[in-house]
């Protein structure tokens, strides 16, 4: 490599094709269809619900916790890789134009999301307070300024404090943050001033820390190995990433539910797969995570239809997902070793996800109680699942 600039310009190519990689399968037709229901029922709520909030509806503060509490989530893309910590040592003098190039990335691909979120609020400002247009877009350039400022922050903070009390500059810096869009939302412009200042100031007092100290590659490294994981673990809930390896925990709560399977030769493979599922972290927050979701839209979008698909939807995606993961498992198992019929195992599937998916029904039938019709929800639940499960192609195992 020639610089450091061509270092990371090779990292975010292959950044930027690892992310696209996965995300294709992220946003597939039917998740695109689902996202376009709820977005066009959220929509609709949102509008109708304008039309009768009442003007003492404290919309400055709520927006301001929500824009505040993002604005602090500003952890660092820094690309930087293991072996960085021995190989990039002699480029060390040149690590300050990358870290430029690092933050100014972490600065667009992070700014959006809280703009979104208060560009989503607008109208509601309109409604209950007395902002003008160019008022409300000028609190949108404060949030511009804040993010700049929290980036750069976060990133001086865990450079010069190795992300020792991380929790506690992030409280900090979320209040201020807080406080500042309040303010600006108020017309409270010496305040804004003020605040900005303070974190001005903070910043500048970090900076100065960082001259004096090497680089905490370590800690850095960690941070991007941890953001990169986290995008991984949630695109396996869409497809298959083959050097994920998911956590097991016992949860020991749920042994009443090994209860359910017969105590025989014939039962191991149920009781195999009861435990896979129940104790590995991928397979268990996959079903709760979606039956969640559906559960939530169901309990906030009071439109039935728009209920019915997502919960479709998501119980397609569901059982779908844990099919091929349940029978598809590439680690060796004990019961290879024994003469057990292939179709043993996925009638076990069969059987634990028939369960699951009973109990994701109950739940966004509950959830949409208050709806007409509303154990349709429940009925399309369990109906898609079996469907899915009957007319997908099973995953190639060895048995």
């Amino acid at each position: 490599m020639n610089s450091l600039q061509e270092v990371w310009s090779k990292r975010f190519n292959h950044y930027m094709n690892e992310v696209q990689k996965y995300m294709r399968f992220v946003f597939t037709g039917h998740i695109a269809l689902v996202l376009v229901f709820v977005i066009g029922a959220v929509g609709y709520q949102y509008s109708e619900w304008l039309n009768v909030v009442e003007n003492s509806f404290p919309a400055e503060w709520i927006v301001a916790i929500a824009v505040g509490f993002i604005l602090a989530l500003s952890r660092p893309v820094t690309l930087l890789r293991e072996p960085d910590q021995v190989y990039l040592l002699p480029l060390e003098s040149q690590m300050p134009a990358y870290f430029s190039k690092a933050l100014r990335w972490t600065f667009w691909s992070q700014i959006a999301l809280a703009s979104i979120i208060y560009i989503v609020a607008i109208p509601l400002l309109k409604v209950v307070t007395e902002l003008s247009s160019g008022q409300i877009w000028l609190v949108l350039a404060v949030i511009i300024v804040l993010k700049y400022l929290n980036v750069h922050i976060e990133f001086n903070y865990r450079y010069a404090n190795r992300g020792a009390s991380l929790i506690i500059d992030r409280i900090t810096r979320g209040l201020l943050s807080i406080l500042t869009v309040q303010s600006a939302l108020t017309m409270g412009y010496a305040y804004v001033v003020i605040f900005i200042i303070l974190l001005f100031v903070y910043n500048r007092a970090l900076a100065k820390r960082v001259k004096v100290q090497t680089i905490p590659y370590e800690h850095l490294v960690k941070v991007e190995q941890n953001r990169m994981m986290g995008f991984y673990r949630f695109a396996n809930y869409f497809t298959d990433v083959p050097h994920l390896h998911g956590s097991i925990r016992r949860r020991g709560w749920l042994n009443f539910i090994y209860s359910i399977v017969p105590y025989s030769q014939k039962s191991a493979q149920s009781y195999l797969v009861y435990r896979t599922f129940i104790r590995t972290d991928d397979h268990f927050y996959l079903w709760v995570r979606l039956t969640a979701i559906s559960g939530l839209i169901a309990i906030f979008v009071n439109i039935p239809l728009v209920t019915w698909v997502v919960a479709a939807a998501l119980a397609f995606a569901t059982t779908i997902q844990l099919k091929y993961a349940l029978l598809s498992s590439g680690d060796f198992r004990m019961d290879r070793l024994y003469p057990v019929d292939g179709s043993q195992r996925k009638n076990a599937v069969r059987k634990v996800l028939r369960l699951f998916m009973v109990i994701q029904a109950i739940v966004v039938m509950l959830c949409s109680i208050g709806q007409p019709l509303f154990f349709v929800t429940g009925i399309l639940v369990i109906a898609v699942s079996e469907l899915t499960f009957q007319m997908t192609k099973d995953p190639s195992s060895e048995y």
